[in-house]
């Protein structure tokens, strides 16, 4: 994505004016600035700017300005609450940016798509795409986006009834979106809105309304500082419902009314519930007749969860006709207000309902009518009740299992980690380093010394980067092959003296310097091929490839055209010493591949064998091994200036 630059030429009235300008190209530099610096502020001109640039790219061909223009494009459409269209738009951003987009830009989109995935309610689908934006991030740091990346972490959380989880990463958003200061821009203070309506909401369900009032309140002063107007009418409702919870319904009214007014907020259900939720203010205070006008005015606006809101609404009619003694008419409402409460299944409303119609029959001195009512609000409430601790039960479910899921994980690591010095300690083979060793012996006694040099230099490379690694969990792929290839070499001129030939393959697909794979995994099947297929082979040949099985796993192919698994088995009979390094071989890195491997694959598919046969004589002509490792992110050193 193109990243505007300011300076006086970018200036606002520049800019319009040198839209007006014939040529194509500056107009459409100029109307992608324009558009990008005002989606939080103006939403019309910005949509006005990108319709602009949409009939401009319709002739040109310029793919960053397309990704632009898709880009701002969800993000107003999901600012404007149509979340459909702004997932189709994130979609043709992102197929965009795979295929030119760098990974930065790649984390930034995941963690805006993500929002409109939660938005949509599809949280496994968003806790997928920040997986993703996850490990762009261990490789490619960058702290503005982390900070975003931790705040709709908090949201995640927040839509798993984790509200423990959710507060921690809300604050710890915060506490890394202020450290940016002073070189926050408008998306920065987007995202802090984000993290304090996080914690308002986190707060209100708390029942700590204090918190949760101070919380909005910063909300709302940050919107009208920065006029970021789209959302508005939710945040001063947030804070009338506060004031509402409190008791304090002079203040909740004062926020109602700037919610009914925010006009930029072009969300009916905020409006819907400002009106109804002032009318009730006034009915507190007495005012019975602004209260009817105001819950008449909401009852049409209501579309989601339009039951609950309706059996609100007609309760709150009820308690007005109560006061104003038209009796007949309340319990009429009190019947209304049932019977929508019933079909949202609230039994906490439900309960509240009944108790009311059963005070109503008391009062109006039908005693068996208010007996029954009773009893059918006892059983409401023990319902609601249960339903609470139910609720309380799997809030606390849910942290046991994600505390347990990263136990585990750290258990995983912590076992793959002892696996490895393991793996490490039984890696080379002493027939290699006896033989590489005795080689470069010969050279420097048949006077070859250059070859001696060579080699000798090689070898103790080999063993350096064996030291190096065993302090190391993950390196890249590319360290990986060098360290494979080194070890085949040397393989091949010393200790075969050319009956040894190999290739090593890698697909195209395959970033080599950016994927980390578990240190020194793949050596000991090459090792493998070789002690038990082509060491008595006078041709052999070791194939290495790698490829991607899916975007979290490479899948490696060791092939040899040696004597066969049955022929080795025999021969190893009469050499435990080989039988021996086998088993602390691949035996412990199969092992580390199942442990690392563990929750998606099953442990028959990590490492499979196949015995290569003559199609027409079926004798055998080699093995191929199939290994399955692991995508790890790396940390990737960033550029200093």
């Amino acid at each position: 994505m193109l990243q505007p630059v300011d300076n006086k030429e970018d200036s606002h009235d520049f800019l319009l004016h040198e839209i007006s300008k014939e040529d194509k190209m500056q107009r459409l530099i100029n109307l992608d600035k324009l558009a990008s610096r005002l989606l939080f502020t103006d939403i019309s001109k910005a949509q006005k700017f990108l319709a602009e640039q949409m009939l401009i790219l319709r002739e040109l061909d310029e793919p960053d300005y397309e990704l632009n223009f898709h880009l701002n494009t969800a993000l107003i459409e999901n600012l404007l609450y149509n979340y459909d269209l702004a997932e189709q738009q994130f979609q043709i951003a992102i197929e965009i940016l795979n295929e030119r987009g760098d990974i930065s830009q790649l984390a930034e989109a995941y963690i805006d798509y993500a929002g409109t995935m939660l938005n949509l309610k599809k949280v496994e689908k968003a806790k997928d795409i920040l997986e993703e934006a996850s490990k762009f991030l261990k490789n490619f740091p960058d702290d503005r986006l982390q900070a975003r990346l931790v705040c709709r972490q908090g949201y995640l959380d927040l839509y798993q009834l984790n509200y423990a989880k959710a507060l921690e990463k809300f604050l710890e958003a915060e506490e890394r979106i202020y450290a940016l200061e002073p070189g926050l821009d408008i998306k920065d203070y987007y995202f802090i809105t984000l993290i304090h309506s996080g914690l308002g909401s986190i707060y209100a369900k708390n029942e700590e309304p204090d918190k949760s009032i101070m919380a909005y309140l910063e909300v709302v002063d940050l919107c009208e500082k920065k006029g970021m107007k789209s959302r508005l009418s939710w945040h001063y409702l947030n804070v009338g419902n506060g004031y509402m919870s409190m008791n304090k319904p002079e203040s909740a009214i004062y926020y109602f009314k700037l919610a009914i007014r925010a006009m930029d907020d072009v969300n009916q259900q905020a409006r819907a519930s400002a009106y109804a939720n002032l009318g009730y203010c006034y009915m507190i205070l007495g005012r019975y007749k602004d209260a009817l006008r105001l819950l008449t005015l909401a009852y049409p606006l209501f579309i989601e969860n339009r039951s609950k809101n309706l059996a609100n609404i007609e309760w709150w009619r009820s308690k007005v006709y109560v006061a104003l003694d038209k009796r007949t008419k309340a319990l009429k409402n009190y019947f209304k207000a049932l019977e929508f409460a019933k079909e949202a299944g609230d039994n906490k409303q439900i309960s509240g309902i009944l108790k009311d119609i059963a005070n109503w029959y008391a009062e109006n001195l039908e005693f068996k009518e208010a007996y029954d009512y009773q009893k059918l609000y006892e059983d409401a409430i023990e319902n609601y009740l249960l339903e609470v601790k139910a609720s309380e039960i799997k809030e606390l479910e849910i942290k046991y299992e994600a505390e347990k899921k990263e136990k585990e994980a750290e258990m995983f690591k912590f076992q793959a980690s002892g696996l490895q010095m393991k793996a490490l300690r039984a890696q080379m083979n002493p027939h290699f380093v006896f033989n590489a060793l005795n080689s470069v012996q010969n050279f420097i006694t048949s006077s070859d010394t250059i070859s001696a040099s060579k080699y000798l230099a090689q070898f103790a490379n080999l063993m350096r980067q064996n030291l190096e690694f065993s302090d190391m969990e993950v390196i890249s792929l590319e360290k990986e092959i060098e360290f494979l290839k080194n070890y085949l070499e040397i393989n091949e001129k010393l200790r075969f003296e050319g009956k040894l030939s190999y290739r090593v393959e890698v697909d195209e697909e395959i970033e080599e310097d950016i994927y980390g794979v578990p240190t020194m995994i793949v050596q000991p099947y090459v090792e493998n091929a070789i002690e038990h297929g082509i060491r008595s082979k006078d041709n052999g040949l070791v194939v290495v490839s790698f490829s991607l099985e899916d975007e979290d796993t490479i899948l490696c192919t060791i092939e040899d055209n040696g004597i066969g698994r049955d022929r080795a088995r025999e021969l190893q009979e009469g050499d435990p010493n080989h039988k021996k390094h086998k088993s602390l071989g691949t035996k412990i890195t199969r092992d580390r591949l199942k442990i690392l491997l563990k929750s998606r694959y099953k442990e028959e598919d990590v490492v499979q064998m196949v015995d290569l046969k003559d199609e027409t004589t079926g004798e055998a002509i080699g093995t191929r091994v199939q290994v399955l490792i692991p995508i790890i992110e790396i940390q990737v050193p960033r550029e200093t200036y």
